[in-house]
């Protein structure tokens, strides 16, 4: 018997299922900007920190400002803000760094560069003659005078026909060519001893053991022509500079270090300088030349 073909087919059932699934959304990431960087000439008091974002699909939720390098760390106010300043800060390089966060928490940052340069120091130097804000005071509570534009100004405490009287010199500098926001690095007062004084012994323009005196930061306007020993303008002893006493006939002081003095009177008002004795007791005397 011939042996039968036979015919086996195997096969396999596919099955495909497919399925419908949704895209993921794509969060765009949000754009900061921190503005232009810049070249700042000091002083300054502050500098302003200018930002802003923005978001295509959605919107800005936050700020913060930092800073990424510089020479120092100043104060950062109000960081968490597009608009903040900083203060504190020296000559040199800084970067900050604005990071604006969107509302789906994507963050996006930028950076400004500022460079902070120390401006050439201006020298002036005043030496007015004729100078119509310097008065001498001279006298006591019940006999008193005043004298603009005087022949020499100065610190004494005298007697007069047996009565006690006071010596006391104001001045003040013109000072308006000063910005009010100005760094001042150094001041200077220099008092030249008269030679020939009219007051004290008249004879020499230093007297006495106790002639330490002060000179202090005038607090109160005052006009030369009306200025009396029982009207004259008040001072402070803040800031005041003493001057040692001395047993030298005649000390010229050169280069007195008023800085802290003049640096209140840029930043508050110029009345001028008074000077008195440290201790006003009789046959005490420093008296210098006035601007005449």
């Amino acid at each position: 018997m011939k042996p039968q073909a036979s015919f086996t087919l195997l096969f396999f059932g596919i099955f495909l299922l497919i399925g419908c699934q949704k895209d993921p959304v794509v969060n765009s990431v949000p754009l900061a900007y921190a503005g232009s960087s810049r070249t700042i000439e000091l002083p300054k008091d502050t500098i302003v920190l200018r930002g802003s974002g923005e978001d295509f699909d959605g919107q800005i939720a936050g700020y913060l400002w930092s800073k990424v390098s510089g020479p120092n760390t100043p104060v950062i106010h109000n960081n968490g803000s597009p608009l903040a300043f900083i203060d504190g800060f020296i000559p040199g390089v800084y970067l900050y760094q604005l990071m604006v966060v969107d509302n789906l928490g994507a963050t996006g940052i930028d950076t400004v560069k500022f460079t902070l340069l120390v401006s050439e120091p201006v020298n002036l130097s005043l030496q007015p003659a004729q100078n119509p804000n310097e008065i001498h005071i001279f006298g006591n509570s019940f006999n008193n005078e005043g004298s603009s534009q005087p022949d020499e100004i100065g610190a004494a405490y005298w007697t007069s026909q047996g009565t006690e009287v006071g010596m006391r010199g104001a001045m003040k500098f013109d000072l308006t060519n000063i910005p009010s926001n100005a760094s001042i690095i150094s001041a200077k007062l220099s008092l030249y001893s008269h030679p020939d004084p009219v007051n004290g012994d008249q004879v020499g323009p230093n007297s006495g053991t106790n002639n330490s005196m002060l000179i202090q930061r005038i607090t109160s306007p005052w006009v030369a022509n009306t200025v009396r020993w029982v009207n004259q303008p008040t001072s402070t002893n803040s800031l005041q500079v003493v001057i040692p006493a001395t047993a030298q006939s005649s000390l010229d002081l050169v280069n007195i270090n008023v800085k802290d003095l003049v640096s209140s009177m840029i930043v508050s008002n110029n009345y001028g300088f008074l000077i008195r004795l440290q201790n006003e007791v009789v046959y005490n005397s420093r008296i210098f030349c006035s601007s005449r």
